[in-house]
């Protein structure tokens, strides 16, 4: 038995979408929202939701284009402006007036977002190894591999990719690089095993490289939400120096270090925990 249920929506334009619903809708505590990275899916908090839906709800959302959502005809809806439309829908739905954002990597930026167009619906944000700056050189090699998946014929082929990609993972052994290879891969019907997510998501990036947001801009509306940052010690993603300058202009941020891991903590480490727990305890 799984303990959340499988829950599918239509988005505005009529994809659907699917998300997992972690917990009792009559909690009252605040309900957690956690939004997964760039190439990932709801699966990333398998653990984390299962633990924290004690006593909160936890809504865990594949966005268009992964994992269990519908593919886009159309690749240029993959940008920040249909994801924020697709999870205000998705909090409308679900009746979550107020949550807590819990956003790694990419869902980090959608978490800043979201602080804008519903400023009073987002009651704080974790960021989990993320902020405003990415160095180009890591930009670049994310959107390659996400865009130049490989097709795979076994799993072991699919642990030997993913151990070249991320060589830093937290849980370094043969059962859960396994588990990380199935919440990255899907098999097929025909044996084959392929990326669970569209190439197309990382076109409209490659395609907009000169229309770049301010994201330090975006960053600074989290100024009055509290507020907690995760970095991974041996990230190439959040960098020290941008780690360090997140707190100059947010005073009030609370900052993790998460020891000896690399792009992205998995929040089941002890650091990650012991942050998040006291975090949480307050909002």
């Amino acid at each position: 038995m799984t303990d959340f249920a499988e829950r599918h929506y239509a988005a505005q334009d009529g994809l659907q979408l699917y998300f997992r619903d972690y917990g009792s809708a009559l909690s009252r505590r605040t309900p957690i929202l956690c939004l997964p990275g760039l190439a990932r899916n709801s699966k990333d908090f398998a653990s984390i939701a299962a633990r924290l839906s004690a006593d909160r709800r936890i809504i865990c959302p594949d966005l268009r284009g992964r994992g269990l959502s519908g593919y886009d005809p159309d690749w240029r809806h993959y940008v920040g402006p249909t994801y924020v439309g697709d999870l205000m829908q998705l909090l409308a739905l679900t009746n979550c007036h107020r949550v807590v954002i819990i956003g790694t990597s990419m869902g980090g930026f959608l978490a800043m977002a979201l602080s804008v167009f519903m400023p009073s619906a987002v009651a704080a944000v974790v960021l989990n190894d993320v902020g405003p700056e990415v160095p180009d050189s890591t930009s670049k090699r994310i959107l390659e591999a996400i865009g130049n998946p490989p097709t795979h014929t076994d799993w072991s082929g699919v642990v030997s990719h993913l151990k070249k990609l991320w060589p830093h993972v937290s849980d370094d052994n043969d059962d859960a690089w396994l588990a990380l290879a199935q919440d990255t891969f899907r098999e097929l019907g025909d044996g084959r095993i392929c990326a669970d997510w569209d190439p197309n998501i990382v076109r409209p990036l490659v395609a907009n490289t000169d229309d770049v947001p301010d994201l330090w801009r975006l960053y600074r509306s989290l100024i009055n939400t509290p507020l907690l940052a995760l970095r991974a010690e041996l990230s190439d993603v959040l960098t020290p120096e941008t780690f360090s300058r997140m707190k100059l202009e947010i005073p009030t941020l609370h900052q993790a270090l998460i020891p000896a891991t690399g792009h992205c903590p998995t929040l089941d480490e002890p650091a990650s925990r012991e942050a998040l727990d006291a975090f949480l305890a307050d909002n």
